[in-house]
């Protein structure tokens, strides 16, 4: 037991000294490898620190390049400022160098000039003198006081004067003419030329077709009563002669030809000709005539891009179609005066809307002036005025054949758009007794005036040459009958466009060498 006990604390005791001895060993281990780790660390120090350096030595190069490279531009800008400073002021004193010629010129001119004043003021008081004695002796051989001089020659420049004052102010008169007239008619020409409208003449009857020659006598009616009823329900005549096929309507009024026509031939469709399917089916036309009268009113408006027009006026539009001025078709000319009137107001500067308004709506007086008193310039201008329309229309409306007094440039337009197209070459029509009656109107009434020899009426009536007595005549005299005779023919006559008056006055001197 005690062996045991003895055994047990040896291996006790060695058991603590191998523990020891182990711990020792792992002491000695760990401290090893701990100064190994730490002579690595302070290797990797060393070399990172190294490094370190290198790159720091290495960003100082390129830094200090860097700083040498700007240093350089900065250099280089600074002599190249220098140079152009050095280069400035070798210019500035060449300037200065001008400057001191020049005002050495200067004052060698003003010493001139000054000696050159003295010198006419010298002269000056000379001539004063000249002409006080040169005064003196006049005074005493005309025997004239100096006021009595001074009024016969103040009256003898008075009478010089006026003479010349007249010639100059018809001179520049006649020059101020021709370039009115010549750019008038560049604006004119170039309207003109910018719209082009094709025109036809309108007649006073229309012709229906028929079948047969039995369709005739349907027609006429058991004692003519048909052909009655309808004359009664349409207000036409009705025109059947031995021409095979054709039956005439005949009337001024072209809305009830129109309407006529229409309905005959829609009798002549049907075949069912009495008096009461007359009525209804004219009743029906009219209604049907009425909204196709409404729809060209529409299109002329839409064709010249008028906004917010009055429906009562729109209707009136279309009923211009079926009126004819000389045979041409009104709404058609209203059309075209818009559009020239509109290019016109383009040409100089003003608002083509209104003008195209002015000139679309200047006749519309003509689509009633059956239904009230007076012309169709007034007539529209009350429409105008009651439908709400600008005072610049109205305006036009009224004074499109000069019966006032112009207040604005749009009404000249209308004026000038309305004679070119009436005087378009097939747009309007005359009998040839209307035409031979104006001619000797133009001549007898130029003829009519003292001192005139002849007149010739030339170009359709549109220009007048009128010849005057030399004798009798000046040319102050003959300028103004000229323009006497201009104002007659706008006081006595009417006529579509405009007449030229040219007042020719011829001297000759005869003489025979013996």
């Amino acid at each position: 037991m005690i062996f045991v006990a003895v055994l047990c604390a040896v291996v006790a005791a060695l058991t603590v000294t191998l523990v020891k001895l182990l711990d020792y060993l792992r002491r000695k281990d760990v401290e090893s490898e701990a100064r190994r780790i730490l002579d690595q660390a302070k290797l990797d120090a060393d070399n990172i620190r190294r490094e370190a350096d290198l790159e720091i030595k290495e960003k100082d190069i390129q830094q200090r390049a860097q700083r040498e490279a700007e240093f350089q531009k900065i250099r280089d800008e600074l002599y190249q400022k220098e140079r152009a400073l050095a280069k400035r002021e070798d210019e500035l004193d060449a300037q200065a160098e001008q400057l001191r010629k020049q005002e050495r010129i200067v004052e060698t001119t003003q010493r001139k000039l000054t000696d050159r004043l003295e010198e006419v003021g010298r002269r000056k008081e000379e001539l004063q003198k000249l002409l006080d004695m040169q005064r003196q002796v006049l005074h005493e051989v005309s025997g004239l006081s100096r006021e009595e001089a001074t009024k016969r020659l103040m009256d003898v420049l008075e009478m010089q004067l006026q003479q010349e004052t007249g010639a100059l102010i018809l001179r520049y008169e006649q020059r101020l003419q021709e370039m009115c007239r010549e750019k008038s008619r560049e604006i004119l020409l170039t309207a003109i030329q910018r719209y082009a409208a094709a025109h036809t003449a309108e007649t006073t009857t229309s012709t229906v077709d028929i079948p047969n020659d039995e369709m005739k006598g349907r027609i006429i009616g058991r004692e003519g009563r048909n052909i009655r009823a309808f004359e009664k329900a349409t207000g036409v005549d009705v025109i059947i002669d031995d021409t095979p096929g054709v039956v005439i309507v005949s009337a001024f009024d072209t809305v009830r030809r129109e309407v006529a026509r229409l309905a005959l031939n829609k009798l002549i469709a049907d075949g069912r000709i009495h008096p009461s399917r007359i009525e209804e089916i004219v009743l029906e036309t009219q209604q049907e005539l009425d909204q196709y009268i409404r729809s060209m009113g529409e299109a002329a408006v839409q064709e010249v891009e008028i906004r917010g027009l009055d429906e009562r006026l729109i209707y009136l539009l279309g009923r211009l179609h079926f009126r004819t001025s000389y045979s041409q078709n009104v709404l058609r000319h209203s059309i075209e005066v818009a559009f020239l009137a509109g290019m016109i107001a383009d040409e100089l500067g003003l608002d083509a809307a209104l003008a195209r308004r002015c000139g679309l709506l200047h006749d519309i007086g003509k689509a009633a002036d059956h239904e009230a008193e007076g012309g169709h310039p007034k007539i529209g201008a009350e429409l105008l005025k009651r439908y709400g329309e600008p005072a610049e229309v109205v305006h036009a409306a009224v004074g499109h054949h000069d019966d006032l007094r112009i207040e604005n440039p749009y009404t000249v337009m209308v004026v000038a758009a309305d004679a070119c197209s009436a005087a378009r070459p097939g747009a309007r029509r005359e009998t040839l007794e209307r035409y031979i009656k104006r001619m000797e109107e133009l001549e007898g009434i130029a003829g009519s005036f003292p001192g005139v020899e002849q007149a010739y009426a030339i170009q359709a009536g549109r220009e007048l040459r009128v010849m005057v007595n030399a004798k009798e005549t000046t040319d102050e005299t003959a300028a103004k009958i000229c323009r006497d005779i201009a104002r007659a023919f706008e006081e006595r006559l009417n006529y579509p466009g405009e007449i030229k008056v040219t007042v020719l006055r011829e001297v000759r001197h005869t003489d025979i060498a013996r």
